[in-house]
């Protein structure tokens, strides 16, 4: 139907989820993955958060950005926080700052519960190891009033990306994700193969918040 409106549409409230892909991550993801090995032996039971302990998952300690091992990690991650802070032309007298980073082992059949991280701005996943069907992090709106009444959209086209209320990313190697804290994720069933003896999901999570420059 032709109309002779004059139309304006404006888009707020936006929520944005940054993708960093990382240069000469198989490098890096070696000796991640002998790092985190070597933590995994010392602390087998690891700690309990989203994660579930009786599947077989494994969440470290929260204190890798401490570690000098993981300073090359580190570095990206600063250099993405400088991206971010940029582009939403934050206070250049502030830098967003790791104040906890860990890693997370999902083996086949292991997943992550929805959840947020409070306290802090933004957070992050770096993809270390994930094979094929390793499980996606998902994001869904936060918003539950425009979730409870969906409109029906076009059958053929279905609904534009912007009136989405969830989202997926398949899990790469050298991918790494940064989103508001705020904003509810989890992560589906590692589906890799069991007998594969490199089907287990490796992440390092972070958090990063505004401190004053030195």
């Amino acid at each position: 139907m032709t109309s002779s409106l004059a139309v304006s549409s404006y888009s707020y409230f936006p929520t944005q989820v940054y993708q960093f892909d990382l240069p000469e991550a198989e490098a890096l993801n070696e000796q991640l993955m002998t790092l985190i090995s070597a933590l995994r032996s010392v602390d087998e039971e690891g700690i309990q958060k989203s994660n579930r302990q009786e599947l077989g998952g494994w969440h470290s300690r929260g204190v890798l950005q401490k570690l000098p091992e993981f300073e090359p990690l580190v570095n990206h991650v600063r250099e993405a926080g400088e991206r971010i802070s940029s582009d939403l032309q934050y206070d250049e007298t502030q830098e967003l700052q790791i104040s906890s980073m860990w890693s997370i082992v999902n083996p086949p059949g292991a997943f992550n519960l929805a959840h947020v991280h409070p306290g802090c701005l933004w957070s992050g996943v770096y993809y270390v190891r994930a094979p094929e069907g390793c499980g996606k992090i998902s994001f869904t709106d936060p918003r539950l009033a425009h979730i409870m009444n969906k409109p029906k959209y076009s059958p053929d086209r279905g609904a534009p990306k912007k009136c989405w209320t969830k989202v997926s990313f398949t899990p790469v190697g050298g991918k790494m994700l940064l989103f508001p804290s705020w904003l509810y994720h989890a992560v589906e069933a590692n589906r890799a193969d069991p007998d594969d003896g490199n089907g287990e999901r490796v992440i390092i999570s972070f958090n990063l918040s505004q401190r004053k420059r030195k």
